[in-house]
């Protein structure tokens, strides 16, 4: 086995195991004990390496009679052979003599073999993939039956020619086999070796060794079990029940060689192991012998690894009882996956074997003499019995093991479904019971008996019966266990169902089986199952099993158990069952064989027994020889005429056609927009795992199957939407080749274009690359199993291998986008794919509104479904009965045959009929069907029917290639012969080649795309709109191919129909998804009254001819037993009630339920009983091709009765034709038949309201209804001929492109799938939603809920994810623990959407939306804004000069006159400030905004974030990690809080603040020593000249932007050190510490919670000066001197986001012109050098320019100037100790305080070389305060007249500050105060000791009452007004006296309160100058509590 490990005893176990052996041993009816030391080895999940062993392609099992004793799973006795002789070659595969004995290295050179010599291949377990050749004397091998070979060994090397070796040992030794084992030849002699046509060496057939394939399935099963990845083969899943190969059984025998062949080994016993698995976890039978470590896990995964058991030794004949087996529990999760990777020919013969060893490994015990099947089993029952074992002992299987299939498959399902399911695991075992054997197999009979002739037991189904039954008869405790608390409660007498009995059991399951007319058949055995298994085979030999379907062996003897099994022995059930069971791989193989060994030969000849009139063939040739002249210019004329007079008119005739334009549609785009908000949800939550901003630009890769036309189709796609243009990937003039670069063809090629993509991601790590992986859910086998199998092709597991590589799950700029139709098996409890990131299709309609109006409507496979149930005349899902009936015919006669074969050549043999009858060879229609014909008709005729020729597409879905090679073969022979090469193409599409197409075909597709391009060939399907033809399209699996629009028919009546897995059957169903064009309604047909009836009535009226002839086949066999079964069924009443409703939704008639065979059978039996009511077929034909023409021409439709008893399905027969439409061609009888109006149309009467249908003629009617080809619903054969009579009026001829736009195509399935996909189950969901989601998961547990028909895509998700768990071979199936949150990817993100519904469009659209979202990331908008008000106002005296000055000269900058006037474009509506006396005209000032407008109308201009930019808190980078506080050693909100509190004697109290200081910022501060109080903030010293950090501490006050202020100054200063404080109001606290944890945070009292900025203006600096003092103390005891320390604060707006500064070059000192340049700069540069200014600290106040892109060389002429500093200003604290901000504003305070600063004589600089850019916020700031009505709570907008009103007036009070109310009033009304101020900016507005802006058209002269202050000249100005703002004690009645007024000039007085306001009019004796009214009092709108401001107004005397 290759154990590393063998042989090591886990010491620890061996007395627990050894008492358990001893246990079982006791307890065993076995003399047989299990052998103790195989369970002391190393456990099976260790065992990696028994892969190799276990379940290697060939079958190359360990297993052989191995002498030490072991069982399979313990490793062998290490086997020492003989050393080598010295110098002998020991290369594995050559021989001593250093020959090359392998196959592959020798299989063309000439072998000399003696006589009686065969060439034989043996295995060498070092060499797995090779097989090596010698020479062995036949006698010592076995016969065809395994037996008469002689015991020992004669041979030669075939390299050397050496001979004579006698013993294997020996021989082994020579060929340099290094075996572990002892050599045997039955183990290493695998092959016999065969020469091919070309005389090539190849391998042949197995050897069948006599009993090793018994053992050696036993012994792979058990090595898979014990292994944590079973073998790749044994992990497909073979849907739903596993049989064995089937005809695939001989697959290589060739004739001539002995019978041995695979089957002899492989499908002896029958079938896979996988699928025992297929329905969930394994459950083992419970084991009390082994308590497994792994066992609590609650994943099936572990449960699969308790089995230990292998076969027996030599010794004995069976197994003990006790030992469980493969299919008993060893065998994990994986085993029956049916992965990919089988179809890459790893293993030469059906691989059942390996999977298979189940069929007969799972026997766990075999009780008494073995059973034989019969030899000639096949030939007499024309199929192969599928035996599933049911409870108990199975017996041994032995003789003619080819002919039986054994699966374990429903073992597992009452396995699962006695394990209580976790959901009610709470309620306690106690109380609740799982079901009881009995009952399980009473539900299996009955579930059996229900099923019609035509259904296939589903395993789904009948666990979903048994998990119903078990709710039912334990509702009343679980309800009991919801409503109290645990404990165990007895239940009520009389509530409890009894429990079935053993003895009870075959009287039911007898009484349910007697209403059946012998369908299911129940054998009772008195010992064994043995003895009912020879009975069976006894039946079905004697024939008496015929009308059989399913067989149930009972045997209740033993007292504590049953054993049973079921035996399908139904044709068509077993077929299906046993070509489930097959790998694709296999499947390919053994269709490939029959064709290539020519056993299909039977089959051809067969056919052309059918024809009366000869060969078809001859037919042919004869037709051609009489038409060849005239046929082909009768039947080209049209189309010659019509490409004539195309050519001459110059333009197409046709105007319906055109290929689609590329646009995006609004769903694709809200699908973008929803993939974009998701890559942001990552980026922006807080893991940290997408720094978006961190991105530049965008790059892609698009995965996509190995398909060339999916590769063609999407390099279009992305060609046409122009994304690389737009990603700035490519240039405008790009090649193909360049586009290229961007998808990855999965195949052998693609490692080498995906590596250089992952080194491209390395390389640019600014870009974000975006792997697109579409069509994901093709090849999700894990790379680990691929490994283990390395002679598997490449491809198989290189999705995993690529996208799942460490450098992509790492690399911080990969975002993998997965895009599928099916994602079900990316939705497992392992994947790693959050839910989160899931992005589903979204519902094109909400509450019946249109979401996203389009002109074009999808038609996926719910509308299908719908027009099945809509009354549509037709429905689009149609199946071929006839078709059906002649498979299921030909099934029987040829049952070697694999369906697939009989399919496709009765298929092709209808569409060769079908044409040669519309070529005129009308006799040929009888042998073919209705809908072949129809399509034949369509496809041929549609040409006609266009001025151009354009025809109509029909794809032929054939998904074995093999089979559509001979297909188009087959048909383009036909259609040569017949002349009909220029009507339609035939067309041979391949995943592996392109589109091959004939040059008459290829010139028309030119002319009609208008392509002049003489290479131009068609790449994709797409490009073939309008081409009639028939596509044939092989492959596996579509691999998301789109088809033209002019695709009418979709036949998939040859998909495998046995494949019952939800992907598959949606994938092979979403070929036919089709855009209809909304404009035309899709076309009802009429619906008649027979429609409405329902299933029950219909039933009836067809049955009753039937009724008589069956009721008398009751079961005969069960009558004696009829008495004592209705005493037993009284006596259980309760028990069927449960029963039936467990069985409710499957289909089972009241009267079965109650156990009265009497008159029940013929209802049961009736096949069209049992059709389900939806399920119509369109032809409905079920006679075969022969009956049903030879009954067309007689009686009229009115007359159509069923003629009799015979099939059930007569009734719905094609209708007879009435006697004149003999004469007329098929389409037009049709039409007449199916025609536009309702059914009263058909019967002869002209058009018009449908009458009421007669009564009489209910079946009738549903019949013709029923029967009418798909013409009336496509309606393209219509215009085919004009009718001969009737008033019916045909259509004008119109292009089937045109039609194709309005109607999806039909689609024509097996009768299995139709049944599946149109059926609904108990959720009202379509049957096929409930299968199994994909081969490559399976149910974590049979206990689980329906799907529900309301989840959404979302709710589906996660059903699956809940319920489904990855089989080993999955990729996802080691990715993490259950359960884990963090497994998941974060970068990973699904986008799923129902197929070819446009996801490739909306995923490249989704591309360059997150492209121009990071460019727009990258960029910010700033305030671009000329400075205003430059014109203003006299040329100064005097400049600075010294234009190359790098800082300010203090005595130059001294001499400079302060500038009044604003020129900051935000107080673009401020007013202005008057200097001197000046005349400015109001059109001055230029034009002025609406005030509402000035937020929205400022420019900006969109900047490019430069390296040293301010940011918010969604940017991440890996730099500012730390500096953002997400760094390991700064634990998030790790900081502490402490209070500062400093006294301020204008507040007249002490002010208490809080800081809140990171932990990392705390060696900023200085605390006390014990205590930690919080002293100071650490100042550097004036003469620090570091540049490592800088000086000053910056504040930036803000509120509302907690997310979007601009914090993050860690680039902006370069990675300086600096001290940054955020001053934040305390309710907003919180939010901004969550958002910034690393920042310090100074929180203002709470009585500031409502204030505006110059409250924090106002605290800062006095805080500021507070801790200078307290430094200064601090450093004065440490020898520092007071004025050393550093005096200057930075106080900054939020929004400052980059800073620049301008380089001037003056070219000398006068020169007029000066040149400059700017550049951006970090904050640390332009701090650092305001800092070095020499003689800094006698400036207060330091400011920048606002940046403007329309700066002149004007404004930076100066380097410096004396003016109006804003947004960023250096604050020296120490020089404005005396100056405050005035704590109450909101507007303009930063002009209040420049004032001020001014105004007491200090100096202001503006370094005008440096400017600060804003961003602009639209959220927080001043607009965070919203002025609402204190009443109402209606959100209605306040207008500022409103703000102010009279005192003790009823106003409307306003919830908002006084404050704020007064200064929005004064700016929008200031006007009713100052009449004579409005536009009169001579005479401004005397404004004393604060600047309030009374709007644009007011000008005011602001001047200061403190003494020794500088004010501005007014002894010229006569002022229009005077205002008085809280006046302090300093402005006197003197002082006012000073200044002069206009007559008439107005006065605003404002006090906090109405006494003051008096108390200031006599203080200042106002009233000698102005005159006061009792009306010109006003107060802001406030409540008393809010305490308003008070005006008083005056006019001056």
């Amino acid at each position: 086995m290759g154990n590393s490990y063998a042989g090591q005893l886990k010491t620890a176990r061996f007395e627990e195991v050894l008492h358990n052996s001893i246990e079982a041993s006791l307890r065993s009816s076995s003399l047989v004990p299990r052998p103790v030391f195989s369970q002391l080895y190393l456990e099976a999940e260790q065992q990696l390496s028994a892969l190799e062993g276990g379940s290697r392609a060939d079958n190359e099992e360990e297993e052989e009679e191995g002498e030490g004793g072991l069982e399979q799973n313990c490793p062998p006795n290490p086997y020492r052979m003989h050393p080598p002789p010295e110098g002998c070659c020991t290369t594995d595969g050559f021989c001593q003599a250093g020959k090359d004995l392998r196959l592959v290295s020798i299989s063309s050179e000439p072998i000399d073999v003696p006589a009686g010599f065969l060439l034989v291949g043996a295995k060498s377990p070092s060499l797995p993939d090779h097989l090596l050749v010698c020479a062995v004397d036949k006698r010592f091998l076995p016969d065809d039956d395994g037996h008469n070979a002689l015991l020992g060994f004669s041979g030669n090397c075939v390299g050397c020619g050496k001979k004579g070796f006698c013993y294997f040992t020996e021989f082994s030794s020579h060929m340099n086999l290094k075996v572990t084992t002892q050599p045997k030849k039955q183990k290493h002699l695998k092959y016999y070796l065969i020469r091919n046509a070309q005389g090539a060496l190849t391998k042949g057939p197995l050897i069948c060794w006599k009993g090793s394939e018994f053992r050696s399935r036993q012994a792979s099963a058990s090595a898979c079990s014990s292994s944590l990845f079973p073998p790749p083969e044994s992990s497909g899943l073979p849907p739903p029940f596993p049989s064995e190969p089937g005809p695939g059984s001989t697959a290589s025998i060739l004739p001539g060689t002995p019978q041995a062949g695979p089957a002899s080994d492989h499908a002896s016993l029958t079938a896979a192991v996988g699928p025992a698995v297929f329905n969930g976890k394994d459950s083992p039978k419970h084991q009390p012998l082994v308590k497994h470590s792994l066992s609590a896990v609650p994943r099936p995964s572990a449960l699969g690894i308790l089995s230990n058991s292998g076969p027996p030794k030599k010794r004995h004949k069976g197994w003990s009882p006790e030992s469980p087996s493969a299919a008993d529990g060893g065998y994990p999760q994986g085993g029956g996956n049916r992965a990919k990777y089988e179809s890459t020919g790893v293993t030469c013969m059906p691989q059942v074997g390996l999977v298979g060893p189940a069929s007969v490994t799972f026997p766990v015990v075999a009780s008494g003499e073995p059973v034989s099947v019969p030899d000639n089993l096949l030939k007499i029952c024309k199929a192969k019995p599928v035996i599933f074992k049911g409870h108990g002992h199975f017996p041994y299987l032995c003789g003619n093991l080819n002919d039986v299939v054994v699966s374990p498959l429903l073992y597992t399902c009452y396995q699962n479904s006695q394990s209580i399911s976790r959901a009610y695991g709470q309620y306690g075992a106690s109380t609740i019971q799982p079901i009881s054997e009995e009952m399980q197999l009473l539900l299996t009979v009955y579930y059996l008996v229900q099923l019609a002739a035509d259904q296939v037991p589903l395993m789904e189904d009948l666990e979903q019966i048994f998990l119903r039954s078990w709710r039912e008869s334990h509702l009343t405790e679980i309800r009991q266990h919801q409503q109290a608390p645990p404990q165990p409660v007895p239940p009520a007498p009389g509530a409890a169902v009894a429990p079935v009995t053993s003895a009870q059991l075959p009287w039911l399951a007898g009484l349910a089986a007697s209403s059946c007319n012998d369908s299911v058949h129940v054998i009772e055995c008195t010992y064994s199952l043995a003895e009912g298994l020879s009975e069976m085979f006894r039946l079905l030999l004697e024939g008496k099993l015929a009308k059989t379907n399913y067989v149930v062996i009972i045997c209740a003897c033993r007292s504590a158990a049953i054993d049973s099994c079921i035996a399908v022995t139904g044709k068509y059930q077993a077929r299906i069952l046993s070509e489930s069971l097959l790998t694709p791989a296999e499947y390919q193989k053994e269709v490939n064989y029959e064709l290539v060994t020519g056993k299909v030969d039977s089959l051809g000849a067969f056919f052309s027994t059918l024809c009366p009139e000869g060969d078809i063939d001859i037919l042919l040739d004869k037709f051609h020889q009489e038409n060849q002249g005239q046929i082909s210019s009768s039947l080209t004329a049209s189309s010659v005429t019509k490409s004539a007079s195309l050519d001459v008119g110059g333009t197409p005739v046709c105007t319906s056609y055109h290929l689609e334009p590329h646009r995006i549609r609004p769903f694709q785009l809200a699908v973008a927009q929803k993939l974009l908000s998701h890559v942001c949800s990552i980026a922006d939550s807080s893991t940290q795992n997408l720094d978006l901003g961190s991105f530049e630009k965008v790059d892609f890769l698009i995965c996509i199957p190995p398909s060339e036309v999916t590769y063609q189709q999407t390099l279009f796609h992305v060609w046409h939407s122009g994304v690389l243009l737009e990603l700035g990937l490519e240039k405008e003039h790009m090649t193909k080749q360049r586009v290229e670069q961007y998808v990855l063809k999965l195949d052998a090629q693609a490692q080498t274009k995906f590596t250089s993509f992952l080194q491209n991601s390395f390389q640019n790590p600014h870009t974000l690359f975006v792997l697109i992986h579409d069509h994901a859910h093709w090849d999700l086998v894990s790379s680990t199993v691929h490994d283990l199998y390395s002679q598997s092709d490449p491809s198989v597991g290189l999705v995993d291998r690529l996208l799942n590589c460490k450098e992509v799950k790492e690399a911080p700029n990969i975002v993998m986008l997965h895009v599928t139709s099916f994602p079900y098996a990316l939705q497992t409890q392992h994947t790693l794919i959050s839910p989160y990131n899931e992005i589903h299709w979204p519902a094109s309609y909400s509450n019946g509104a249109d979401l996203y109006p389009e002109n074009k409507k999808y038609f996926g496979l719910s509308e299908f479904i719908e027009s099945t149930l809509s009354g549509h005349s037709l429905p689009l899902l149609r199946y071929d009965s006839s078709f059906e009936a002649m498979v299921t015919a030909l099934g029987k006669r040829f049952p070697r045959l694999h369906s697939a074969v009989i399919r496709t050549f009765v298929l092709v043999q209808h569409y060769t009929a079908a044409m040669m009858a519309v070529s005129g060879l009308s006799q040929m229609k009888n042998y073919t069907s209705v809908e072949t014909l129809e399509i034949t008709q369509n496809l041929i005729n549609s040409p006609k029917r266009c001025p151009c020729g354009h025809g109509l597409m029909v794809l032929l879905r054939v998904p074995c290639s093999p089979l559509a090679a001979v297909a188009y073969e087959r048909l383009a022979h036909v259609r040569a012969r017949l002349a009909l090469e220029e009507h339609f193409e035939i067309i041979l599409g391949s995943p592996s080649s392109g589109i091959t197409i004939g040059k008459h075909f290829l010139k028309q597709l030119k002319t009609w795309q208008k392509i002049d391009d003489a290479e131009w060939r068609p790449q994709t399907y797409l490009e073939l709109e309008g081409l009639p033809c028939i596509l044939i399209f092989s492959g596996m699996d579509p691999h998301g191919e789109s088809l033209p629009r002019s695709l009418r028919y979709c036949d998939l009546r040859l998909i495998n129909s046995s494949c019952l897995v939800r992907t598959a059957l949606e994938q092979e169903l979403g070929l036919a998804a089709y855009f209809v064009s909304s404009e035309a309604p899709l076309e009802k047909g009429a619906r008649s009254e027979a429609l409405e009836s329902d299933a029950e009535k219909l039933s009836s009226t067809d049955n009753e001819d039937e009724e008589v002839v069956t009721e008398g086949h009751v079961n005969r066999s069960n009558a004696r037993h009829l008495a004592v079964a209705n005493r037993i069924a009284r006596e259980n009443s309760k028990l069927l009630l449960q029963i039936r409703k467990a069985l409710v939704g499957f289909g089972v008639a009241e009267r079965e339920m109650e156990g009265e065979p009497e008159g029940s059978a013929s209802e049961k039996r009736s096949p069209v009983r049992r059709e389900r009511c939806r399920s119509r077929d369109s032809a409905s034909s079920s006679l075969s091709s022969k009956a049903s023409s030879s009954a067309r021409c007689g009686g009229s439709p009115a007359q159509a009765q069923p003629a009799g008893p015979s099939q059930g399905d007569r009734a719905r027969s094609p209708q007879p034709c009435g006697p004149a439409e003999e004469g007329r061609a098929p389409g037009e009888r049709q039409w007449l038949r199916a025609g536009r109006g309702p059914p009263s149309v058909i019967s002869g009467r002209g058009p018009g309201p449908a009458p009421q249908p007669d009564p009489g003629l209910k079946s009738g009617q549903w019949s013709i209804q029923a029967s009418v080809p798909s013409s009336s619903s496509s309606g393209s054969s219509s215009s085919s001929a004009t009718p001969a009579a009737g008033p019916l009026v045909l259509q004008a001829a119109q292009c089937s492109v045109t039609e194709a736009r309005r109607r999806p195509p039909v689609v024509f399935l097996p009768k299995l799938v139709h049944d599946m996909v149109t059926s609904a189950d108990g959720s009202g969901l379509p049957k096929a939603a409930s299968l199994l989601p994909s081969h490559l998961v399976m149910w974590a547990s049979s206990f689980r809920p329906l799907l529900s028909k309301t989840m959404t895509s979302t709710e589906q998700s996660l059903y699956y994810r809940q319920w489904t768990v990855p089989r080993p071979s999955h990729m996802d199936y080691g990715s993490r623990a259950e359960g884990r949150v963090d497994g998941f990817h974060p970068r990973r993100l699904l986008l799923s959407g129902p197929p070819q519904i446009g996801k490739t469009g909306a995923y490249l659209q989704f591309l360059s939306i997150l492209s121009r979202m990071l460019i727009r990331l990258t960029e910010v908008d700033v305030y671009d804004e000329e400075e205003i008000n430059i014109n203003l106002g006299e040329e100064a005296d005097w400049h600075y000069l010294q234009l190359s000055d790098s800082w300010p000269d203090l005595e130059l900058f001294k001499k400079l006159p302060f500038d009044y006037i604003i020129h900051d474009p935000k107080y673009e509506d401020a007013s202005l400030i008057c200097s001197h006396h000046q005349s400015i005209k109001s059109e001055d000032r230029g034009t002025r905004r609406k005030p509402e407008d000035l937020y929205v109308r400022r420019q900006t201009a969109r900047m490019r974030l430069s390296k040293f930019a301010a940011y918010n808190t969604y940017h991440h980078c890996e730099q500012c990690h730390q500096y953002m506080g997400f760094h390991p050693r700064y634990q998030l909100y790790e900081s502490t809080l402490h209070a500062f509190a400093f006294s301020y004697s204008m507040l007249g109290e002490e002010i208490q603040l809080h800081f809140i200081i990171p932990k990392s910022k705390e060696h900023h501060f200085v605390f006390s020593q014990p205590g930690g109080q919080l002293e100071s903030m650490r100042l550097p010293l004036v003469t620090d000249k570091s540049h490592e950090y800088i000086k000053s501490p910056t504040f930036t006050p803000t509120t509302g932007r907690h997310e979007h202020g601009l914090f993050n100054l860690y680039h902006a200063m370069d990675g300086a050190s600096h001290l940054h404080v955020l001053v934040v109001k305390e309710y907003e606290m919180a939010i901004y510490k969550k958002y910034w944890p690393n920042h310090i945070m100074l929180v203002l009292p709470s009585i500031f919670n409502s204030a505006g900025v110059g409250a924090a203006h106002f605290l800062i600096k006095e805080l500021s000066y507070h801790n200078l003092e307290l430094e200064r103390n601090r450093q004065e005891e440490l020898g520092i001197k007071p004025q050393d320390i550093w005096p200057f604060i930075v106080i900054s707006d939020d929004s400052c986001v980059m800073w620049n500064v301008v380089d001037v070059d003056c070219g000398g000192e006068r020169s007029r012109e000066l040149s400059w340049s700017e550049r951006n700069v970090s904050l640390k540069h332009i701090m650092q050098h305001i800092e070095a200014s020499p003689d800094i600290t006698h400036y207060a106040l330091i400011g920048m320019r606002k940046w403007s892109g329309k700066t002149g060389s004007r404004e930076v002429r100066e380097p410096f100037s004396r003016c109006h500093v804003h947004d960023f200003i250096v604050l020296n604290v120490d020089l404005t100790q005396n100056v405050q901000y005035n704590q109450n504003r909101f507007l303009c305070d930063d002009v209040d305080f420049n004032l001020r600063v001014h105004s007491a004589g200090l100096l202001l600089c503006r370094f005008n070389r440096f400017s600060v850019m804003k961003k602009q916020i639209a959220v927080g700031g001043h607009r965070s305060f919203h002025i609402t009505s204190k009443v109402s709570d209606s959100p209605v907008a306040v207008v500022p007249a409103q703000y102010i009103c009279a005192p003790d007036s009823k106003h409307t009070f306003l919830a908002a500050p006084a404050q704020l109310l007064l200064e929005k009033f004064l700016q929008h009304h200031s006007h009713r105060f100052f009449p004579l101020s409005l536009k009169n900016h001579g005479h401004p507005v005397l404004s004393v000791d604060c600047y309030l802006n009374l709007g644009s058209q007011i000008s005011v002269c602001y001047v200061s009452s403190r003494p020794h202050s500088l004010n501005v000249s007014c002894s010229d100005f006569l002022f229009s007004g005077l205002l008085l703002y809280l006046c302090d004690s300093f402005v006197g009645a003197g002082f006012l006296k000073k200044f002069h007024f206009l007559k008439g000039a107005t006065l605003c007085v404002i006090c906090q309160d109405r006494s003051s306001l008096r108390q200031t009019v006599v203080r200042l004796e106002l009233e000698d100058e102005w005159q006061f009214r009792l009306r010109d009092e006003f107060q802001t709108a406030n409540a008393k509590e809010d305490r308003p401001l008070f005006f008083l107004t005056g006019r001056h005397i």
